[in-house]
């Protein structure tokens, strides 16, 4: 990930008062095909990391699809190419979440997302 875009994490956080807490970019995230779409708004939340997971989950409209093939498994190093609206989020520390479109973002935090 270049340093700028990490830069820019670090700044959300730092603004929103939390640690940053990396995702790198041979970690992967689960996202949803229609991320892809262009359809909006960008959904994003964080469970604790797993294995070779960053804990994100990422997904466009409005609520997730409970399918079990919903949530395909990305490396963030494709992240720029499927969803560049996403990255400087992905920063926040686990039991967080954003929201965002064009124009639009909000983050907040979610302690339920802890309780995996």
């Amino acid at each position: 990930m270049k340093n700028e875009t990490r830069e820019i994490q670090r700044g959300l956080c730092a603004q929103q008062g939390v640690p940053f807490v990396e995702a790198p970019e041979h970690l992967k995230v689960g996202i949803s095909s229609n991320v892809r779409s262009g359809l909006r708004p960008i959904h994003g939340l964080r469970h604790p990391p797993q294995g070779d997971t960053t804990g994100w989950y990422l997904w466009a409209g409005d609520e997730p699809s409970a399918a079990a093939d919903f949530f395909q498994p990305l490396h963030v190093s494709h992240l720029a190419e499927w969803c560049p609206l996403a990255l400087k989020f992905l920063g926040l520390p686990p039991g967080w979440r954003f929201l965002v479109a064009e124009g639009h973002e909000d983050v907040w935090e979610d302690p339920g997302l802890l309780d995996v």
